[in-house]
This record gives C-alpha cells, sequence and structure tokens, in this order.
C-alpha cells in the first residue's frame, strides 16, 4: 500500500512539473508563493506575541498558515475572530 502511495506522489509530481513548465509559468510563481507563506506566519505571530490581546493565541499550523496565505492579512483577521468568537 506505501509503495502505490509513494508512486501516485512521484507521478503526479511529474505532472505538475509537467504543466508548470509546458506552460511557461517558471519559477515565479513559487516566489510569489513563498513570500505569502512566510508572511502569513510573521502576521500570525505579530498577533500572538503583540500583546494587543492577551487571551488569543492562534496556533501555527497548516490550516491557519494555508488560511492566512490564500486570504492574506484579511486571513489573519479572519482568524482572530472566530478564536475570539468560538473559544
Amino acid at each position: 500500500m506505501r509503495t502505490i502511495a509513494l508512486a501516485v506522489l512521484v507521478g503526479s509530481l511529474i505532472i505538475l512539473a509537467l504543466i508548470v513548465f509546458r506552460k511557461k509559468l517558471g519559477l515565479g510563481w513559487l516566489t510569489v508563493f513563498g513570500t505569502h507563506l512566510v508572511l502569513a506566519a510573521v502576521g500570525i505571530y505579530i498577533v500572538n506575541f503583540s500583546g494587543l490581546l492577551t487571551e488569543v493565541y492562534i496556533p501555527i499550523n497548516p490550516a491557519t498558515i494555508g488560511a492566512v496565505t490564500v486570504l492574506g492579512l484579511p486571513g489573519v483577521l479572519m482568524l482572530l475572530g472566530l478564536k475570539i468568537t468560538l473559544f
């Protein structure tokens, strides 16, 4: 079962690489994605350790980083609002 999963992973990686380089996207999108990822982590870190809201702590995990990477600064505000409202 593990070898089948590994084969699917390698196959999808090869197909993804073909699509990226065939459409002449290059590696510019990777730089933009990496920048968004780092800024998402920094935004969550600022909320956690700024001291403005001492009872609010947003964990840094793939779900929160993904939400903030896709949504940007409004994603940090969304997570902050969800944390205050739900917990």
